[in-house]
């Protein structure tokens, strides 16, 4: 153990155990409906148009519910709005298995996607108030665990439908017990003001308006972060099949290898971080997603194309909580401003990047649309310098 180990207090670190539950709790949850959806398209018989439409309610619930974060973290604390705010979402999906139409499906996938908005930036928000004690990155490994409660939801909603469970059991238990698990975690958080462990803010008007012009570059950098997402997400079977010539069971696998590199990356990000400062991690990552895809893109194979994307995860695997993190110690602003502005963009660039993508790849090709990961990753480099770079402790 670490003499930094040893100097965090006991509360901190139950926290930090409760904090990261929550995070998997959230990624789990919604990653159990997923591979139902299936079932819930054929139960409504609704076309993919339809279907389509009523999906594209959640990213929109997102952006219209994340403008409220910071009203719910002044009025009820980041502790309670994480903690509570989970089982909101577990009955949210828990109507998925008994609406009876496309539009009530689109409702209750808006309120859905309005509560994990609030819940994601005050989970990053408690996060990084533990973090403050800590004196040391750890916010990488709270997306990281999220990341394997998605693993672990996605298992286990692809197991239930295997299984052929009623699809109200399997959501019911799923929502039992991941709520139980965010309710117990809640005892563990810190309590107080979320602004306790923060430094008093300096500076007035003038802060404020350079904490806009901060808030735009975080969010573009967020914005980066959801393309290259999305790339493994959207296209990167597509890409494996149309342009190589993949079989669909290793098409597959570009999302797998970007998203098991994201994961460690992620989990690993916090001793680099600690070691060379989030802007430099950050930056020399958005080269090597950058160099990656662009080598997978300018000759295309199998082998190349997975270590493409895989390269990508990696390479901007600390990317959105590096920008979450600098936005929310901007002076000036109220707790939990920063945070909402870069999660609400990031929810944007999640929106519109399936569509820009794919117009691109209309009037070229899909290799000219995964462009948009070379880009990211050169952006990253680019405009990475904004971000903080010095211990948190120092922050």
């Amino acid at each position: 153990m670490t003499a930094a180990a040893v100097a965090v207090p006991l509360g901190a670190r139950r926290a930090r155990a409760a904090v990261a539950a929550v995070f998997l709790t959230n990624g789990a949850l919604f990653a159990n409906v997923v591979p139902r959806y299936p079932e819930v398209k054929e139960h409504l018989d609704l076309s993919n148009a339809l279907f389509g439409t009523a999906l594209a309610a959640g990213p929109l619930g997102a952006l219209t519910g994340g403008l409220f974060a910071p009203l719910a973290i002044r009025l009820l604390g980041s502790a309670r709005t994480a903690s509570f705010g989970i089982p909101l979402i577990a009955t949210a999906f828990l109507l998925v298995a008994v609406v009876p139409s496309w539009w009530l499906l689109a409702v209750v996938l808006f309120c859905s996607g309005a509560a994990d908005a609030v819940v994601d930036v005050a989970q990053n928000a408690h996060g990084l108030r533990v973090q403050r004690i800590y004196g040391r990155s750890i916010v990488n490994s709270f997306h990281g665990v999220w990341s394997i409660g998605a693993v672990l939801g996605g298992l286990m909603g692809s197991a239930a439908a295997g299984l052929h469970v009623p699809l109200l059991i399997h959501l019911v238990v799923a929502g039992v017990l991941f709520s139980g698990v965010a309710l117990a975690a809640y005892r563990y958080l810190l309590r107080g003001p979320d602004e306790a462990e923060r430094p008093a803010a300096t500076g007035g008007r003038s802060f404020a308006r350079a904490a806009v012009w901060m808030l735009a570059a975080l969010g573009l950098l967020a914005l980066f972060g959801a393309l290259v997402e999305d790339a493994g997400a959207s296209w990167g079977a597509l890409f494996m099949t149309e342009d190589i010539g993949a079989t669909a069971a290793v098409a597959g696998l570009a999302f797998v290898a970007l998203q098991v590199a994201m994961t460690a990356g992620r989990l690993l990000g916090d001793r680099l971080v600690d070691r060379f400062g989030q802007r430099t991690v950050t930056r020399i990552g958005g080269a090597v997603a950058a160099a990656g895809m662009g080598f997978a893109l300018a000759f295309p194979s199998v082998g190349s194309a997975l270590a493409g994307f895989a390269l990508a995860g990696l390479g901007t695997a600390t990317l959105v909580p590096a920008a979450m993190h600098t936005a929310d110690e901007l002076p000036g602003l109220p707790s939990g401003l920063g945070l909402t502005v870069v999660s609400w963009v990031l929810r944007i660039g999640f929106l519109a990047s399936p569509p820009l993508v794919g117009l691109v790849a209309d009037h070229s090709s899909l290799r000219i649309g995964l462009l948009s990961v070379v880009i990211a990753g050169v952006g990253t480099l680019l405009l990475g310098r904004v971000l903080l770079n010095r211990h948190p402790a120092g922050d």
